[in-house]
C-alpha cells in the first residue's frame, strides 16, 4: 500500500525531476504569491478610494486590456524569441512596476490617474510574459512529461493564490496598502534567480518561428481548422467576458452583498484558491483529456457560480467557494492542456496568446460590466450572470462536439507522438 501511495505521489509530481522545471516552478511559486498581494491589495485600495463596482472593474481593464489588444502579436513575439531571455525582461519590467505601485500606495492620496497608469503599464507587460512563460513550459521538460508540468504549473498558481489573498489581508490590516505592493517587487527576485540558475544546454528548444507575413493570421486559421481547439476557444470567450472575473465580482459580493470587511474577502478568495489547488492536484495525473472534459468542467463551475449566489452569509460562502475554485480550475486547466498537448509545438505562443486573450483578455469588457451591473441591481447579479453564461458554454460545447468531433480523436502530431496515450483535448 505504501508503495503504492509512493508511485502515485511520483506520478503527479514526475515533472519536478527535471532540474530546470524545478528552479521554474519554485521561483514562480513565490513570485506568483506575491502577484496575489498585488491583484487584492490594488482591488481593495480603488475599491476604498472610490466605493465604485465600476472603477474597480475599470482597475480589472487596465491590467487585462493589453492582453486583448497585444496578445496576438505577444504570441507571436514569443514563437520568434528566445523565451528564457524574453522571460528575464518582462519579469524586471513587472518587479520595477510593482515598486511603482508600492511607492503611490505610501502616499497619503494616491491619485487614482497614477494608479490606472501603472496597472496599465503592469498589463503590458504581462501580455508578453504570459505567452512566453507558459509556452517555455514545454521547453523545460521530456515530451512524455508535458501534460503533468502543465497541471503543476495551474497547480503552482492556485496555491501561490491560496498565500498570497491571505498574505494581503494581514499586511493591509497591520501595515496598509504600500507594504503588500513592495513585498511582491521583492518577490521578482526569486524568478529571476532562477532564471539565471538554469541550463540552457538542457532545454528543449522548439524551433523559432522565421519572421513572415501573416502569422498571426495563420495562428487563427490553424485553431479553425482544429474542432478540439476551436470549440473550447468559443466556451473560454463566453466564459472569460461573463465567467471569469473574480477581481471584480468577488470583492463586490463579499463587501456589498454580505456586508463583510477586507478580511472577510481576502478569506474568501484564499477558500477559493484552495479549491482551485484541490482541483489542480487531482487532475494532474489525468492521462486522457478530451473536449467532454471541458464541458464537464464548464458545467460544474456554472451550477457552483449559481449556488454561491443564493449564499446567506459569509459563513456559507466557504464551503461553496471551495467547491467554485474547483470547477474553475479542471475547467481552465482542461483547456490549456488540449493547447499543449494538441497544438503544434511552433504554434504554442500563437495558441496560447488567443486562449489568454478570450480568458483574461475579455476582463475589459466584462469587469467593468459586471462592476456596473452590481451597482445598479446588487452584488449577486454578477455571479448569476456568470453561472448561467458557463452552462450555456456547456451545452454549446456538448452539442457542437457531438455534432463535429470524430468518435476517436485523430492521431497527436508528429512532433508530439510520445503523448500519443493522452487523447487531445493547461
Amino acid at each position: 500500500m505504501r508503495e503504492r501511495f509512493r508511485a502515485a505521489v511520483r506520478g503527479r509530481v514526475r515533472a519536478l525531476r527535471t532540474r530546470n522545471f524545478r528552479l521554474f516552478f519554485i521561483g514562480q511559486l513565490i513570485s506568483n504569491s506575491g502577484n496575489w498581494l498585488t491583484m487584492v491589495a490594488l482591488t481593495l485600495l480603488v475599491l476604498h478610494l472610490t466605493n465604485s463596482g465600476v472603477a474597480v472593474g475599470f482597475v480589472a481593464a487596465c491590467q487585462f486590456g493589453p492582453i486583448l489588444v497585444l496578445s496576438a502579436f505577444a504570441g507571436l513575439v514569443a514563437d520568434r524569441s528566445n523565451k528564457l531571455r524574453l522571460l528575464k525582461t518582462t519579469q524586471i519590467g513587472e518587479m520595477c512596476q510593482s515598486f511603482g505601485l508600492g511607492a503611490l500606495a505610501f502616499m497619503h492620496h494616491p491619485p487614482l490617474w497614477a494608479l490606472y497608469s501603472t496597472a496599465l503599464a503592469g498589463g503590458c507587460l504581462l501580455a508578453f510574459d504570459n505567452p512566453v512563460r507558459r509556452s517555455f513550459v514545454t521547453e523545460m521538460v521530456p515530451e512524455e512529461d508535458v501534460a503533468n508540468a502543465v497541471t503543476l504549473y495551474s497547480a503552482l498558481v492556485n496555491a501561490s493564490r491560496i498565500f498570497g489573498p491571505a498574505l494581503a489581508g494581514l499586511l493591509i490590516v497591520s501595515l496598509g496598502y504600500g507594504w503588500s505592493f513592495t513585498i511582491d517587487g521583492i518577490t521578482y527576485i526569486a524568478v529571476l534567480l532562477a532564471l539565471w540558475m538554469m541550463h540552457p544546454n538542457e532545454l528543449r528548444r522548439v524551433p523559432v518561428t522565421p519572421r513572415g507575413k501573416g502569422q498571426v493570421r495563420e495562428g487563427l486559421r490553424y485553431v479553425r481548422s482544429l474542432p478540439e481547439l476551436w470549440i473550447p476557444f468559443v466556451m473560454l470567450g463566453v466564459v472569460g467576458t461573463l465567467s471569469y472575473n473574480f477581481s471584480v465580482v468577488f470583492p463586490l459580493f463579499v463587501e456589498h452583498g454580505l456586508h463583510g470587511t477586507d478580511a472577510s474577502y481576502t478569506l474568501v478568495y484564499t477558500a477559493f484558491s484552495a479549491g482551485a489547488l484541490v482541483g489542480a492536484v487531482v487532475v494532474a495525473d489525468r492521462r486522457k483529456i478530451g473536449v467532454d472534459s471541458i464541458v464537464r468542467g464548464a458545467a460544474a463551475f456554472g451550477v457552483t457560480s449559481l449556488g454561491l449566489a443564493f449564499a446567506p452569509s459569509i459563513a456559507a460562502t466557504f464551503p461553496i467557494v471551495v467547491v467554485v475554485g474547483f470547477s474553475s480550475i479542471a475547467f481552465m486547466t482542461a483547456t490549456t492542456t488540449i493547447v499543449q498537448i494538441r497544438a503544434d509545438p511552433r504554434m504554442h505562443g500563437r495558441v496560447l496568446a488567443l486562449q489568454t486573450v478570450l480568458l483574461i483578455g475579455t476582463t475589459p469588457i466584462g469587469g467593468p460590466l459586471m462592476g456596473a451591473i452590481a451597482d445598479a441591481t446588487n452584488a449577486r447579479v454578477p455571479l448569476v450572470i456568470g453561472g448561467a453564461a458557463a452552462l450555456a458554454a456547456a451545452l454549446f460545447g456538448l452539442l457542437v462536439g457531438r455534432r463535429v468531433l470524430p468518435r476517436e480523436a485523430p492521431s497527436p502530431p508528429a512532433a508530439l507522438e510520445a503523448d500519443a496515450q493522452v487523447m487531445a483535448p493547461r
